[in-house]
C-alpha cells in the first residue's frame, strides 16, 4: 500500500506528513513525498535558459523533500520524488495513478483557527476531481502516538455500503475500534412538528447504524452514536474527539463515479471537525468501470 503526500516546505506541508506517517505506521504502507513544479521538465525545456531555472527550481525541490525525509515517523517507508504538471492537483492524481496509490493526504488549512479545516486551493480541486481517497489535515496537526479511533459518519443514500467496507477494513487494520455515527440537524422551519420530527429523525438514524453494525460483523469492535444540534456544526461540536481519531466520509451523491464531489453535509461536517478527515470516492456501480479504477482503501 503506497501514500502519496502532496508536500509544500511549510507547516502544513509538515503536518501532511505527520497524518500520513500515523496512518502507515502500523500497515507497512509506504509514503511517496511529492512536491509539484510547473511544467515543463527540465528534460522538455524549449530552450536552454528555461531547462536552466527548471533544473535550479528542481534541486531546491529536492532538498525540500530530503528535509521532509527526516520527519516521516521511525519505521516507515519512504521516498521522494518531484513532479511537473499544470497544476498541483493534477500533479498528486498523476503521482497517485502512476504509484498505484491507495490514498492522497494534503493539509487543508490555509491560515485557518487552530484544529480546524479552512479549505486551500489545492485541497479543494482534489475534492472535486480525485478518484482516490483524500486525507485532509487541519491546521496544527501533530502526530499522535497512535491511531486511536476510526470514525464513520454513515448515511442512508446509496453508497454508504461501499463506505462502511472501507471505514470496516482501515480500522481492522489499524486494531482500533470503529465509530458508527448519524448526524441530526434540528433545523425544523415554523410549520414542522419538531418532536415529531426528531423522533422520526432519531429513529431512522438508529436503523441505518444498527443495520450497519450487523453489516460490519466481527472484524474490529464496532459502536454506533446519534449526534444531534440545532446545525450539523453544532451536533459535530457535542461530540467527543480522541487524540489520534479519524474520520472518514463518503462523496457526495452528485460525485462522477469514482470521483470525489463534497455535498453541502460534508462541508458543513469539514467546517467544525477537529481531526483528520478522508473522504472516499463515490463507489462504481458497473463492473466494467470498476476494472478500470483504482481500489478503494485507506
Amino acid at each position: 500500500m503506497r501514500y502519496i503526500i502532496g508536500y509544500a516546505p511549510n507547516k502544513h506541508g509538515e503536518e501532511a506528513v505527520a497524518l500520513a506517517s500515523a496512518l502507515a505506521s502500523t500497515q507497512d504502507a509506504e509514503l511517496r513525498i511529492v512536491h509539484v513544479l510547473d511544467k515543463p521538465a527540465p528534460a522538455d525545456a524549449a530552450f536552454v535558459e528555461q531547462r536552466a531555472v527548471q533544473e535550479t527550481r528542481a534541486a531546491w525541490a529536492g532538498e525540500r523533500l530530503a528535509e521532509a525525509l527526516l520527519r516521516v515517523g521511525d519505521g516507515v517507508r519512504a521516498s521522494t520524488d518531484v513532479v511537473y504538471a499544470d497544476s498541483v492537483a493534477e500533479g498528486l492524481i498523476d503521482a497517485a495513478r502512476d504509484g498505484d496509490a491507495a490514498l492522497i493526504v494534503v493539509s487543508a488549512a490555509r491560515n485557518g483557527p487552530l484544529k480546524r479545516f479552512t479549505i486551500g486551493s489545492v485541497a479543494n480541486a482534489l475534492l472535486h476531481a480525485s478518484p482516490f481517497p483524500v486525507a485532509l489535515v487541519p491546521a496544527g496537526y501533530e502526530r499522535p502516538a497512535n491511531i486511536t479511533r476510526m470514525t464513520a459518519a454513515i448515511g442512508s443514500r446509496q453508497g454508504a455500503e461501499a463506505l462502511l467496507e472501507v471505514a470496516v477494513q482501515a480500522a481492522a487494520r489499524r486494531q482500533v475500534p470503529l465509530r458508527l455515527l448519524s448526524l441530526i440537524a434540528l433545523d425544523f422551519d415554523e410549520a414542522t412538528d419538531h418532536e415529531f420530527a426528531l423522533k422520526a429523525a432519531r429513529a431512522h438514524a438508529r436503523i441505518v447504524l444498527d443495520e450497519a453494525v450487523a453489516t460490519a460483523g466481527t472484524s474490529t469492535e464496532v459502536t454506533a452514536e446519534v449526534a444531534e444540534g440545532s446545525t450539523i456544526e453544532t451536533a459535530v461540536e457535542s461530540l467527543r474527539w480522541k487524540v489520534g481519531e479519524v474520520v472518514v466520509i463518503g462523496s457526495s451523491r452528485l460525485a462522477e463515479h469514482r470521483k470525489i464531489f463534497m455535498g453541502n453535509t460534508a462541508n458543513k461536517l469539514l467546517r467544525a471537525l477537529p481531526v483528520p478527515l478522508i473522504v472516499v470516492p463515490r463507489a462504481v456501480s458497473d463492473e466494467s468501470a470498476e476494472a478500470e479504477s483504482p481500489s478503494l482503501s485507506v
